[in-house]
């Protein structure tokens, strides 16, 4: 199995890249964002979930392996295949995921390209009771992702406050998420924790 490519841009397409590994040519399906962030000719390290079937070998590529954990992890949900887990990943970034999970935002997963109402509602729900996805986070400076926010260090310390004081984690979590949204750029953790105490009390 693939894991990942160390190689050169040749070539971007809408929905792939090719990507030249010591003469090698890999075609790697992937998102929009991901696409973007490639240039004809630059080097590029992707890390890749490959697909083995019976008729074809798919290489979908990510510019992290948080991301595509996501992508994996994504698809233990009946309805997501490839598609639409890459429209999720697409739409919205590991960070603001973790975010839609914790608040069980169905409205946000909606956004998504082929995601409809009942499958948002489903992964608002079944999201929410898993464990985060699973990966090789000790390479390349990557964290594990949680189900719950941690974009930074202030909205874990915060999350980890609530759960000392005896809130339950997905409860903790998804106060921590909604009072982020009350402040316009990233809050010290003891305001974070008071909005999110509010949060609670409501």
């Amino acid at each position: 199995m693939i894991g990942s490519l160390n190689g050169v841009v040749a070539a971007v397409g809408e929905d792939t890249a090719l990507i030249d590994v010591n003469g090698v040519g890999y075609v790697v399906q992937a998102a929009g964002r991901t696409l973007g962030r490639l240039s004809v000719g630059a080097p590029a390290k992707i890390f890749v979930e490959t697909h083995v079937r019976e008729d074809a070998i798919r290489l979908f590529g990510f510019s992290s392996e948080e991301e595509r954990a996501w992508f994996a992890h994504l698809q233990t949900i009946p309805g997501v295949g490839a598609k639409v887990a890459l429209g999720i990943l697409d739409a919205m970034p590991p960070e603001v995921l973790a975010d839609a999970i914790a608040l069980q935002d169905k409205a946000a997963f909606a956004r998504a390209n082929g995601v409809g109402p009942k499958l948002a509602a489903r992964l608002a729900t079944e999201l929410t009771g898993k464990a985060g996805p699973k990966g090789f986070f000790s390479i390349a400076g990557g964290r594990a992702p949680s189900a719950a926010p941690a974009a930074n260090g202030a909205r874990a310390e915060a999350v980890s406050a609530l759960v000392n004081l005896g809130i339950d984690q997905s409860s903790a979590a998804r106060a921590v998420a909604s009072a982020a949204k009350q402040f316009a750029a990233d809050a010290p953790a003891p305001e974070l924790i008071r909005a999110a105490l509010k949060e609670v009390s409501r």
